[in-house]
């Protein structure tokens, strides 16, 4: 049943975030579907990439590009999971998490908390590392050492940011509950037990086809795959006009609707990727089923400026690395230099 929006327009961020509580309720029916056209999809192109492969690598890679499509779309269901937005039921949310995760290469409960930290403090200068990209002020890179700053060049460099760091991250960084290594069991069984499930399936997918062919095919899909999932969140987040404060003027609610972008994608690559890129609507309400994000656009279009980029204008975000306090937005390290002069 469609929802009828209010008459009224709500007239700051405190006001939409109560405004669009009322399209969490999710649907049964229409999140399995959404798993079906996700799985089998991703499942049929791999099978068929294991046929096509002594017949033509090029075709074989060019099938990877679509499954790792699919494959991001397979993680974004498992963040709604962790948002408790797919099912009624917590312990169904986590469930089917956790079976996502292992697919994913993404330890569900650690991943889960640590993006409830990203959440709950988008946008507060004070609350920076844990879940996010990093990213320093101009000030906080001035006074940083020479070894410093070259760190962080190094981090932000584009072949790092969206090459080596997603690679690093899935494959090897996940393996570890890195940041909460001291936060009791839970993180270090979601982990252990991720590890342990995909390595048991990874370990018949070799017997079945053979440790080369299985590098081959699955190679290629989870590296792209890894890239765009970075590149998604960097662009939601890494974008001139995004939103930054310290205490006492950081809102939750103003940073969720100005410190993350609606990324406007053409409707192919939206379904995609499970309409994430409307991720100011997503922030204001995270417990709103993916499929349902569009139906709040198309309800209150206003929400369509706010904090929109193109395709095309996303590029232009890779060079913004520095948050300038004075001008509030993100600049590059040459405007820096420029405002320091």
């Amino acid at each position: 049943m469609p929802l009828t929006p209010d008459v009224s327009t709500p007239v700051d961020a405190k006001a939409w975030a109560r405004t669009l509580a009322r399209y969490r309720e999710p649907s049964l029916y229409r999140i399995l579907f959404e798993i079906a056209a996700t799985v089998l999809p991703l499942a049929g192109l791999w099978a068929i990439m294991g046929l096509t492969l002594r017949a033509s690598h090029g075709l074989c890679l060019v099938l990877a590009i679509p499954a790792a499509l699919f494959l991001v779309r397979l993680f974004l269901i498992q963040h709604d999971c962790g948002h408790d937005a797919c099912f009624r039921s917590r312990a169904t949310n986590d469930w089917v998490g956790r079976a996502i995760g292992v697919a994913t290469l993404t330890p569900y409960d650690y991943w889960k908390r640590t993006h409830a930290v990203h959440h709950a403090t988008v946008g507060n200068l004070d609350e920076r590392g844990l879940g996010d990209v990093t990213t320093l002020t101009v000030a906080e890179y001035r006074g940083a050492s020479r070894l410093g700053r070259l760190r962080y060049r190094v981090y932000r460099h584009p072949a790092v940011m969206f090459g080596l760091g997603p690679t690093y991250l899935f494959l090897l960084r996940h393996r570890l509950p890195v940041g909460l290594m001291r936060a009791g069991w839970r993180p270090w069984l979601s982990t252990m037990g991720t590890n342990a499930a995909t390595s048991l399936i990874v370990a018949g997918l070799v017997w079945w086809v053979g440790l080369v062919p299985f590098l081959a095919i699955h190679g290629p899909v989870v590296l792209m795959s890894s890239s765009l999932g970075v590149w998604l969140f960097y662009v939601q987040h890494q974008f001139e006009e995004t939103h930054w404060s310290a205490r006492p003027d950081w809102s939750h609610a103003e940073a969720a609707l100005h410190g993350s972008s609606h990324y406007d994608l053409p409707k192919a690559l939206h379904w995609l990727t499970a309409n994430v890129g409307l991720h100011h609507i997503h922030h204001l309400g995270s417990r709103i089923p993916f499929y349902r994000l569009p139906a709040v656009m198309r309800d209150y279009p206003e929400l369509g400026n706010v904090g929109r980029i193109t395709l095309v204008q996303s590029f232009r975000c890779v060079p913004l690395t520095l948050w300038d306090e004075s001008n509030r937005s993100l600049v590059s390290f040459r405007t820096a230099r420029q405002i320091v002069r």
